[in-house]
């Protein structure tokens, strides 16, 4: 090695640090910190914040002695190491000195102990046998250092980019993954690889490859090369690597082929939608609404039949596409469900059940009955209802309320996800709206209002409680003594089990609107059900948990099946969701009389006392 023959002070370098990172250099002070240098790098580069540096390092006292190395000659794995500049743990000196190296570059730094392990509350911890109160020399070899993904917060699964991929997303459960893939320890040794012949296939979110492979690969855009590097904590086995114990740390290098969005539109695996070529624009809000006029190509296929195409727009229908205005019955029902979740420019293959293709729909003379079908659909565009642009407010709250009463016919058809569609749709158009007085802006706001609440409604009946409750304070921010939205927040509640917060909203709603006790009394009763089934259930699961002798388990039974069904159904009989107008979907149901009394008796004394817990004493 090439060694300067003097050695210089170090002179601090200036790059971006996170800020408690520039509070530790303050500590930095003159001769605390040498560098000498021992082999030059090359290029005019050097890492800043945010890079991943890869670098070997050898630590000695002043006299030689090595206290700890990478290198496998001082008894090092001969494993480099790697940080991120601005977000791992690293010693000061380092933290200081990486900065100022050159790709290739050997340099020794001097240290004192405050410079190294001992800093005070230095992040960094080491052995009780390391001289960390010593002045010592750090030898640093700069293997390699570029811009890095974080992945994981611990810093256990990075990504380098090699090759920028093509467009916008990246695969997420549960897509239909095809990359090509090899695995290597840390020290180059090859451990799994699939670069020949097909590319590796796999389903993401379905554990068929390694934890933190699959998280970077989340974040690869199609046609990206590049090398993940994956800690042990991250190294579950799967069938791309069914072997994992012992490994500390796997670089993957990927190229992502290609990845298709998979969709079970009916949840039981029947109609299924693949997208094999993007749209574009931003999904949902870009799809068709329901009273679009679409334009699609597609060839329809008999699954039954090796693919027998019996029938294709560009072919059957002189090359034109077809057009029709969804929500009409013009086209089978699984075909208007997935061409209804597309953006334009997208191409999709559609698996579809007889039931939702042509068993009840008009049947092609070539098509037999019972057939499983499967479509390949190009949505070419849509035109979508007028442009508000120019018109005035009362044409365009006019407009409003007919896209507001198709949602609202949609939801009652339990179309949720297309009726929120059209509120949002509202929604969006209204930041464009400006009312010109009060009248109109009282007007505005309870449209606005209604509109919100009916996407609340849709969120609830989706199952999305948390997202029903966000959109229920936004009116309840501006307005807190808001009936209806205290009504659907309280609802939201009770679904997400928050039994506390959803009694306090019912009974809101009495103090702030005598006229709605009524819906608010048949809130609570169902409330006191719900408290009612948990209880029941807890006591089922306890039952017999204080007469067992020490040392026996008490089996957990389940409960009867006819009993659980009904009260399932007794329960929705009550949740008609109390919907008492058109606007926000609820219908009045009649109260059972109920007193204060029992409607506020704490629900946990009651579970005590059937569990005849008030008699034992709590050690």
């Amino acid at each position: 090695m090439a060694t300067e023959d003097a050695e210089k002070e170090f002179v601090p370098h200036k790059n971006k640090a996170s800020s408690d990172d520039e509070k530790r250099k303050k500590k930095i002070v003159p001769g605390s910190l040498m560098k000498a240098l021992m082999r030059p790098g090359g290029g005019d580069s050097r890492p800043l914040d945010g890079d991943q540096v890869i670098y070997h390092c050898t630590v000695r006292t002043l006299d030689g002695v090595v206290v700890e190395s990478t290198r496998s000659e001082h008894g090092g794995k001969d494993i480099p190491i790697r940080h991120v500049l601005g977000k791992s743990k690293m010693i000061l000196g380092l933290l200081e000195g990486i900065p100022t190296m050159l790709k290739g570059e050997i340099a020794m730094f001097k240290m004192k102990p405050q410079l190294h392990y001992g800093e005070d509350d230095c992040p960094v911890s080491v052995s009780s046998e390391f001289p960390k109160d010593d002045e010592l020399h750090f030898e640093i070899e700069m293997i390699d250092f570029f811009k890095a993904k974080v992945i994981s917060d611990d810093m256990g699964v990075i990504k380098k980019v090699i090759a920028e991929g093509q467009g916008w997303e990246s695969p997420r459960e549960p897509y239909e993954v095809k990359a090509w893939i090899s695995a290597k320890t840390a020290n180059g040794k090859v451990i799994a690889s699939h670069t020949q012949g097909e590319p590796f296939f796999f389903t993401f979110g379905k554990s068929e490859v390694p934890k933190g492979l699959e998280m970077g690969i989340g974040t690869m855009a199609r046609g990206e090369k590049g090398v993940i590097y994956v800690k042990g904590q991250y190294l579950t086995q799967s069938p791309f690597m069914p072997e994992v114990e012992g490994l500390e740390e796997v670089h993957f290098e990927v190229e992502l082929v290609h990845f298709v969005q998979v969709r079970d539109m009916l949840g039981d695996g029947r109609l299924i939608k693949r997208r094999i070529r993007d749209g574009k624009g931003e999904f949902p809000m870009d799809c068709p609404l329901h009273d679009s006029l679409l334009r699609v190509h597609y060839k329809g296929m008999l699954l039954s039949e090796e693919n027998r195409v019996f029938y294709d727009t560009r072919i059957d229908n002189n090359g034109q596409p077809l057009e029709f205005s969804s929500g009409e019955g013009l086209v089978p029902e699984g075909f208007e469900m997935c061409v209804r979740l597309m953006l334009p420019g997208e191409v999709a293959l559609v698996t579809c059940p007889p039931d939702y293709a042509y068993d009840k729909f008009p049947r092609p003379t070539n098509v037999p009955e019972g057939a499983h079908i499967q479509w390949e659909i190009e949505l070419l565009g849509f035109e979508t209802p007028k442009d508000w642009t120019g018109m005035n407010f009362q044409s365009i709250m006019d407009d409003a309320e007919k896209i507001r009463s198709t949602g609202n016919r949609l939801f009652k058809e339990g179309k949720y996800e297309i009726a929120k569609a059209k509120y949002d749709k509202v929604l969006r158009e209204f930041n464009h709206v400006n009312p010109q007085d009060d009248e109109e802006g009282k007007v505005f706001v309870d449209t606005r209002n209604l509109l919100n609440l009916n996407v609340a409604a849709c969120y609830l009946k989706m199952g999305e409680c948390r997202k029903s409750i966000e959109t229920c304070n936004k009116v309840l921010d501006a307005n807190p003594a808001h009936v209806k939205a205290l009504y659907r927040r309280g609802m939201a509640y009770m679904a997400a089990g928050d039994f506390k917060e959803a009694k306090i909203d019912f009974q809101m709603m009495i103090k702030v609107d005598k006229s709605s006790e009524p819906n608010a009394k048949a809130a609570l009763l169902k409330l006191i059900q719900k408290e009612q089934e948990v209880e029941r259930k807890a006591r089922k699961q306890f039952k017999g948990l204080f007469d067992k002798k020490p040392g026996e388990i008490s089996d957990v039974g389940t409960e009867d099946g006819g009993r659980t069904k009904a009260k399932e159904q007794q329960d929705e009989q009550v949740d008609s969701d109390s919907n008492n107008s058109e606007e926000t979907h609820e219908a009045a149901n009649n109260p059972r009389q109920e007193s204060w009394f029992s409607t506020l008796w704490p629900s946990g004394r009651r579970l005590f006392s059937a569990l005849g817990l008030q008699k034992c004493t709590i050690l």
